[in-house]
């Protein structure tokens, strides 16, 4: 069985989350389901079919997170320290072409959102960074084609 990282707050993160498709959502589609019954023919009832949807939703992703919540290799990163990228780390990169800078913090693939500024692991990105140092340069191949970065800063936030 394949491990998957995760930092401790994407762990509690994902426990929450758990927990709350557990008691809360379940239960609510549950009533929801009951709801639309009470309205007569099931044939043609689309809140029913709605609700029985949104069930089938909430079962899957329990089933998920509790299939991979064995195989998470939980890594506290508050101890981590490196003079390369590792996971856990927070990389600030500059595109050597047009000078701007990014920062991600290396997740696992499970708390990563680009959006936040965590990056997966396992994407281009991360694998082109990892056991690189600061001053390093770097390319990611992208879809529109190839991006040169340089190492600005490695910190462990």
């Amino acid at each position: 069985m394949e491990r998957i990282p995760i930092t401790k707050e994407g762990f509690q993160k994902i426990k929450k989350e758990l927990e709350r498709l557990k008691t809360t959502e379940r239960k609510e589609a549950v009533e929801a389901i009951a709801e639309a019954r009470s309205h007569g023919d099931l044939s043609e009832n689309a809140e029913y079919d709605a609700a029985k949807e949104r069930q089938g939703m909430i079962e899957a992703r329990i089933a998920e997170l509790e299939g991979k919540i064995g195989r998470f290799d939980v890594i506290d990163i508050s101890s981590l320290s490196s003079d390369k990228v590792i996971f856990g780390a927070t990389v600030t990169v500059e595109n050597v072409d047009t000078e701007e800078r990014k920062t991600y913090k290396i997740v696992g693939p499970d708390e990563a959102d680009i959006s936040s500024g965590t990056i997966s692991i396992l994407s281009p990105l991360s694998r082109a960074l990892v056991n690189k140092k600061v001053g390093d340069e770097t390319i990611v191949q992208a879809p529109g084609g190839e991006i040169e970065y340089e190492i600005i800063e490695i910190s462990f936030k």
